[in-house]
């Protein structure tokens, strides 16, 4: 068999074969018009190298003009809570509602706040107390007005009540609260009340996230007054100090039993006058409650 009468036929089909593909792929046409076989066979194919596939005109997927109906759906308003606006929100949280078990016996206490305003300038409701085998031991409510100093700080300035123990004493409050790094809420505020009487009071609390709904608080409270006040059993300085601890599990988040123990310290004159009524200087109790946020 002659192989070079049986090859030159074959290779000439598969190079007209491979310019066909070629001219699909590059869109060239004109310089391959009037070769044959052999003029195929020996065409410089060097030219080829580097040639790049012709680029579409038009997209193979058009994209749609936007419509009025378009960019109402992005920028709909859907209700809920308004920023940077004139509008008035509100918010109230029961953070402690619970039974402790005191020295003296059973004890309610409570410790409440809230506010209503915008997101610069609120009122701010604060109260706290404590019930003892169901004699009021200390309540008080203050009413401040707050205003927003960065993201995360308020300064806070008004009054507070107290109603309990002894006689009713109004104080003049001014303060800062807010939440410090890692969501550490705050509060530090100063009182000035009647016949010169000093007071500060520092407070913070963290919720540690056991899971999504099982979270563990731990709480701290401190309180110093300027001077001694034997009606209201508190002596000037470091007068007494609250720990606790609560564990709880939000069923929903605005409901959320829980348990907990709290440790508590009276100091200098203030652990005095608590001798002189036949009360211990520090005590530990168990408590059990409910916190509720509206």
């Amino acid at each position: 068999m002659n192989f070079d009468r049986t090859a030159k036929p074959l290779l000439a089909g598969l190079a007209i074969l491979g310019m066909g593909v070629m001219t699909l792929a590059y869109g060239q046409t004109e310089p391959m018009q009037g070769m044959d076989g052999n003029q195929m066979q020996e065409m410089d194919h060097s030219q080829m190298q580097g040639m790049k596939p012709a680029a579409p005109q038009q997209s193979r997927t058009p994209i749609p003009a936007l419509t009025d109906a378009d960019r109402a759906a992005v920028f709909e308003s859907h209700a809920g809570h308004q920023m940077h606006d004139s509008a008035i929100n509100s918010f109230f949280l029961i953070d402690q509602l619970e039974w402790q078990d005191a020295d003296k016996g059973s004890a309610l206490r409570w410790e409440a706040n809230g506010w209503i305003g915008g997101d610069t300038d609120r009122l701010w409701l604060r109260t706290e107390g404590e019930r003892t085998n169901g004699v009021t031991e200390s309540a008080e409510l203050q009413a401040l007005w707050g205003h927003a100093v960065s993201p995360w700080w308020d300064v806070v300035s008004g009054v507070r009540q107290d109603f309990k123990p002894g006689a009713p004493q109004t104080w003049a409050a001014l303060g800062l609260q807010g939440m410090a790094l890692y969501d550490f809420e705050t509060q530090a505020t100063a009182y000035l009340g009647e016949a010169g009487q000093t007071a500060l009071r520092l407070k913070g609390d963290y919720d540690i996230l056991l899971t999504n709904r099982l979270i563990l608080q731990p709480t701290a409270e401190i309180n110093l007054y300027g001077k001694n006040d034997p009606q209201r059993a508190t002596g000037s300085g470091l007068s007494d100090t609250e720990v606790g601890l609560r564990l709880r599990y939000e069923i929903r988040r605005e409901f959320a039993p829980y348990i907990g123990v709290t440790w508590n310290r009276a100091y200098g004159k203030t652990a005095d006058y608590r001798l002189e009524e036949g009360e211990d200087q520090s005590d530990t109790r168990f408590v059990v409650g409910v916190r509720m946020w509206f």
